[in-house]
């Protein structure tokens, strides 16, 4: 989907809901019917969320919005994350939902701004964010770490990625899923992460390691070694038990691991 056509859904969608559910009217006035274009929505939906007592809504709203107008790209992510969100969370149900409502979705978009800040070495705001992020959201994503698009952060509570961490494109993660270093070692120690791989719940990936595409990783898994590409790997260590049943593993959210022996 565009970007043009996300938000035309999400008008559609407003404007039926807010017209049966009373208790809406406020949120999807503010958020949604009064913005101007999805950049606008998505700024002070992020803003509403983590404002507080270290920065207020109207700040974090122009630093939103300003990083939006210089990296436009941002926003071509944030629809391929929302359209992913969509197609594979069957408790989802609009595209309202996760802008509005999902914490997953909605601190990966925040991350995304981080990592803008980080790349252009304003290394305290980034880190600033990120704290932010971690406190209200339950999610720890470092803003060095590079994250690809199209990815669904399942529920998100309790997720750490490092600062050396690489994910690609088209990744699920359950809650609980860490990638995280092996000790107090410093470099590139964190793990490296393919495309279409499916990161089971509570999955612990430790180490400057490679999973390859369409990998599969089980639910509580503590994985120590390279996975190759289109293999599920689960226990304690993890060890190879089979391989997916489809080249990308992220779409179905297959989580039973051992019918893929």
């Amino acid at each position: 989907m565009t970007i043009e056509e996300v938000e035309k859904r999400l008008r559609e969608e407003a404007t039926k809901l807010v017209k049966t559910e009373p208790l809406s009217k406020l949120m999807l006035d503010e958020q949604i019917l009064n913005r101007k274009n999805f950049a606008d929505m998505l700024s002070v939906t992020l803003a509403c969320q983590l404002a507080g007592e270290v920065i207020d809504r109207g700040e974090l709203e122009k630093m939103f919005c300003a990083n939006y107008v210089k990296y436009p790209e941002l926003l071509t992510d944030a629809v391929k994350d929302l359209h992913a969100t969509v197609m594979r969370d069957p408790a989802c149900t609009s595209y309202l939902e996760p802008l509005l409502l999902f914490k997953g979705f909605q601190g990966l978009q925040a991350y995304r701004v981080a990592h803008a800040l980080w790349v252009e070495n304003r290394l305290f705001p980034a880190k600033m964010l990120q704290n932010i992020i971690s406190r209200k959201f339950g999610m720890d994503f470092h803003p060095a770490a590079k994250i690809g698009h199209g990815l669904l952060i399942d529920h998100a509570t309790n997720i750490v990625i490092g600062e050396t961490a690489t994910v690609g494109n088209n990744v699920s993660f359950l809650h609980g899923v860490t990638l995280g270093g092996t000790g107090n070692e410093t470099g590139d120690r964190h793990p490296k992460v393919g495309n279409g791989v499916m990161l089971g719940a509570h999955a612990q990936l430790l180490g400057n390691i490679h999973i390859g595409d369409g990998a599969k990783i089980g639910a509580g898994a503590v994985v120590l070694c390279d996975v190759p590409a289109h293999t599920t790997y689960a226990g304690v260590p993890a060890v190879e038990v089979g391989h997916p049943h489809d080249d990308m593993p992220s779409f179905n959210m297959q989580q039973d691991f051992t019918r893929d022996a």
